[in-house]
């Protein structure tokens, strides 16, 4: 118990990278599209469920991370605080982890991202999370019991079940991004006004 607990705390306070991405449809020209959730599916499953808990996350982090400066990505709350920019990167990382599970990779890189570069940091995460959620939506029941979090390091291999992966890397990448918005709202560079987090619309011009 206290092995997978320590494991929780790694994934809630490292970075992790792992130098490599996954197939989506995504790219900096289309980016537009996570403006908005896509439509719910129409069948509910278990894969669908966590496919739509992914889409509000890409949804959020889309808005969270719109038209930030880099007085914004600066900020930082204290000295002992993550700046933006690191929380962002720890976002990505945890999209490697959630990308991962998704598609059955282990999680074995430690190097850390490259934090200045936030407009690619921001592309990958959104890939990752794309990737994840299509990953998930079209995933039979089956497939989905199967799915664990690897981890490799010099100790061996850890693995931990999908509920890990729901209130571990999911939930973290979601309470992060809150901390994005309350961050840039203090240097004065609020989310832009009109958005519905309940339907998940884009605001009307």
């Amino acid at each position: 118990m206290e092995r997978i607990y320590l494991i929780l705390i790694f994934i809630a306070t490292s970075g992790l990278a792992f130098g490599q991405t996954f197939e989506s449809n995504l790219t900096e020209h289309n980016l537009f599209e996570y403006q908005e959730i896509k439509k719910a599916p129409l069948e509910m499953s278990a894969g669908n469920v966590i496919a739509r808990f992914l889409d509000g996350l890409i949804y959020r982090y889309y808005w969270a991370t719109e038209g930030l400066k880099s007085t914004d990505l600066a900020y930082r709350p204290s000295k002992e605080a993550r700046s933006s920019i690191e929380t962002i990167t720890h976002i990505q990382d945890l999209s490697f982890v959630i990308a991962n599970a998704a598609y059955g990779k282990p999680n074995k890189g430690t190097d850390h991202y490259e934090e200045s570069k936030f407009a690619e940091a921001r592309l990958l995460t959104l890939q990752n999370l794309s990737a994840a959620s299509q990953r998930f939506s079209s995933m039979p029941e089956d497939s989905l019991r199967s799915i664990e979090l690897i981890f490799h390091s010099e100790t061996g291999e850890q693995k931990l079940p999908i509920w890990n992966l729901m209130n571990g890397p999911i939930n973290d990448a979601v309470y992060h991004v809150g901390q994005i918005v309350s961050f840039r709202r203090t240097t004065g560079n609020p989310i832009v006004p009109g958005l519905s987090m309940m339907r998940g619309t884009a605001p009307k011009n």
